[in-house]
């Protein structure tokens, strides 16, 4: 999936200036650094029509060397069918989210099914890793890393909560509206490939 070059410059300038503040030492150098994250910022508002205080809270707020977040999904399967959750945004999701610092990829991926689909699971295999920026719209102005598992419902059931409001399940033929920065429909698609390919080998940007 290709994205705008002026996105790509703007993230590539960002991780220098961030890198540049944290490693440089010279104040000259340091002031520099500064301007060259707001010049990177100011791209990213005119590019993607975000007001600047959002830019800067999503892009300019970290400190240290730049590294991508991780982003792990549950493809929980009855049948034939996967189980999507419907978010308080409105559109539906694999159960998921942002990896806690204190969690691996599989433990998070199990404590999110708890609290979004209100299910136990046992974490199969992996399915995927991928760029959230070569395979989701719109690309986000940091790098993800997207974690999918297959995986097993092993008791509980779903309870209304503060970030869903409905699960269910469905067949590869009867998507509803997907949350795409979160899971694209092919990604979904992938994941009822890798349910119905028992010697599934894991696929990695």
């Amino acid at each position: 999936m290709s994205q705008p070059k002026w996105l790509d410059w703007a993230v590539e300038l960002q991780a220098l200036a961030q890198a540049g503040l944290t490693y440089g030492k010279d104040k000259y150098d340091l002031e520099r650094y500064r301007r060259i994250r707001e010049l990177a910022a100011e791209m990213m508002s005119q590019g993607s029509g975000l007001p600047m205080e959002q830019v800067e809270g999503l892009f300019c707020n970290e400190t240290g060397y730049q590294t991508p977040k991780i982003d792990t999904r549950a493809a929980i399967f009855q049948g034939d069918k996967i189980l999507l959750v419907h978010e308080a945004e409105g559109a539906w999701a694999l159960p998921g989210g942002w990896c806690e610092v204190d969690l691996s990829p599989v433990e998070n991926t199990i404590k999110e099914a708890r609290e979004e689909a209100g299910l136990e699971i046992v974490v199969d295999r992996l399915i995927t890793v991928q760029m959230q920026r070569k395979h989701n719209q719109p690309p986000l102005a940091y790098g993800v890393c997207k974690f999918f598992f297959q995986c097993t419902a092993a008791g509980g059931q779903f309870v209304p909560n503060l970030e869903t409001t409905e699960s269910r399940y469905f067949g590869p033929e009867e998507l509803p509206e997907l949350a795409q920065e979160k899971n694209s429909t092919e990604q979904v698609q992938l994941c009822f490939a890798a349910r119905r390919a028992p010697d599934w080998k894991p696929l990695v940007d």
